[in-house]
């Protein structure tokens, strides 16, 4: 055998080795500190329980197996190499959005961080809850509705042009990648200014490695998805940090309005501006979740309303009075927006049956009892849209698709939670709403859709993703507008 491989499996053997020694004392030295920690499994030494989640049919499989046979409101578990609580049902997620800042503190994964933030900030926690928490208030400010109206001429602009490009020619059209194309071109114009293809492709192409690697067990060696998305991080850092510093340059003599600019010229009580770090990390958080949350939204959307047909008529009768009212040529606005309740409603209960994303994460900060079981101090914990989403408690024949149930004042309390809830409300979630509705308006006014596989496997990776990229055949309804 070749000598440089022999070395790279003694090495390989030797990383492990010792990470599962660390592993181990780091374990029993947390056990025997605390004993009434909630009950669980803390499943294989170094891997936890993450082959038992890759492994089970979804992450939802996952939370009720484990709800039934340890507890229904926490349990423990090993994931990504840290202990977790996870928390279970309206009450365990209203205990963690209501505690933001005083028991619990944010925290990501490190096969998140690390291959994602600069590499000075991605070295300390600290540094991630400090951008957080200095720059949420500009990110609502930025995001909220009164300043995402001048977005929607854009974003129907771009989809009915993508429609054109990518969904008129054909008979038959991948959804998945089509929608991950347009969203991820979108956030570049919105966010960058970018438009050049090869430009965005650029910087698509090793986001692709990042989100597939982003909540795997953080070992990084040759061939783990783990060291693929350091790789695509790399390329997708060096790219977005040269950005930065031309644009820093271009803005000094020439202003604009895109969100790069107001990150730039953005300053604080003290006056002091952000940072290169700062800009990138606000920008990355954004461009993955407008690359992967929201385009599995508007995937499973379009999945619900080419298997159900009334559901389709319906909103199809509500877009179609919008596009009724609009002069040739003329492109959605607010009011156009505020109209589409119906086809909210169904966005909804697409996103209650296949949520985008799977919960979020915090860090303990001091001991704390959640359902008679003491969380320690650096616990990591985990609310999950999974154990409300479809427990018939909350929403009767929950597998059954209503859209009803998002009328009047809606779902219960901490209840439905794609977007988080409390303090830590996804700034994004009206970005996504508008996103979503126009490229719903601009579908269901032109095409109709026919499932090509009726029956097509979906498979979990940081958003559920259709194995074949839900091939549908599309009958257009007339001419684009």
């Amino acid at each position: 055998m070749d000598p440089f491989i022999l070395y790279s499996l003694a090495f390989a053997l030797l990383y492990i080795s010792l990470y599962l020694i660390f592993f181990i004392l780091k374990g029993n030295y947390s056990n025997n500190k605390h004993t009434n920690l909630p009950p669980g499994s803390y499943g294989w030494p170094i891997l936890g329980e993450n082959i038992d989640m890759a492994y089970s049919s979804s992450p939802e499989k996952f939370i009720h197996e484990r709800m039934e046979k340890h507890s229904s409101q926490v349990f423990k578990t090993s994931l990504f190499g840290e202990k977790i609580a996870i928390f279970c049902g309206s009450s365990g997620n209203k205990f963690l959005f209501s505690n933001e800042n005083k028991l619990l503190t944010t925290w990501w994964p490190q096969s998140l961080t690390k291959p994602l933030l600069c590499p000075t900030q991605s070295q300390s926690q600290n540094s991630i809850k400090k951008i957080a928490l200095s720059n949420r208030g500009f990110l609502l400010e930025i995001l909220k509705p009164e300043n995402l109206k001048q977005y929607i001429p854009f974003m129907d602009s771009m989809a009915r042009d993508h429609l054109k490009q990518e969904w008129v020619p054909f008979k038959e059209v991948k959804i998945y990648p089509l929608v991950k194309k347009y969203t991820f071109g979108l956030a570049c114009k919105l966010f960058l200014s970018i438009e050049d293809f090869q430009h965005v492709k650029k910087l698509s192409d090793p986001f692709i490695l990042v989100t597939s690697g982003m909540f795997t067990v953080p070992i990084n060696l040759p061939g783990t998805p783990y060291n693929r998305a350091i790789k695509g991080g790399k390329m997708v850092r060096e790219e977005l940090m040269k950005i930065i510093k031309e644009r820093k340059i271009n803005e000094k003599n020439n202003h604009s309005d895109h969100l790069l600019s107001r990150l730039i010229s953005f300053s604080d009580e003290n006056g002091q501006f952000m940072n290169d770090a700062e800009i990138y990390n606000n920008i990355i958080g954004l461009l993955v979740a407008s690359y992967d949350t929201t385009s599995a939204a508007i995937t499973f959307v379009l999945k619900y309303l080419a298997e159900l047909p009334k559901i389709f008529n319906e909103v199809y009768k509500e877009q179609m009075e919008i596009r009724k009212s609009k002069g040739e040529g003329e492109l959605l606005n607010w009011d156009d927006i505020q109209k589409m309740k119906y086809s909210w409603n169904v966005a909804c209960e697409a996103i209650r049956l296949m949520p985008p994303a799977q919960g979020a994460f915090r860090e303990a900060i001091t001991d704390f009892t959640f359902g008679g079981f003491t969380i320690p101090k650096g616990w990591k914990t985990f609310w999950n849209v999974y154990s409300t989403h479809k427990n018939p408690k909350y929403f009767p024949e929950p597998e059954k698709f209503d859209p009803c149930r998002f009328e009047g004042s809606g779902p219960a309390p901490y209840t439905f939670v794609p977007f988080g809830g409390g303090p830590r409300m996804c700034p994004g979630k009206e970005y996504a709403r508008l996103e979503i509705l126009v490229f719903m308006y601009n579908v269901v006014t032109n095409f109709k859709l026919e499932k090509l596989v009726p029956h097509e496997k979906i498979i979990y990776q940081s958003s559920p993703v259709p194995l074949n990229g839900l091939p549908v055949r599309i009958q257009p309804h007339g001419n684009l507008a």
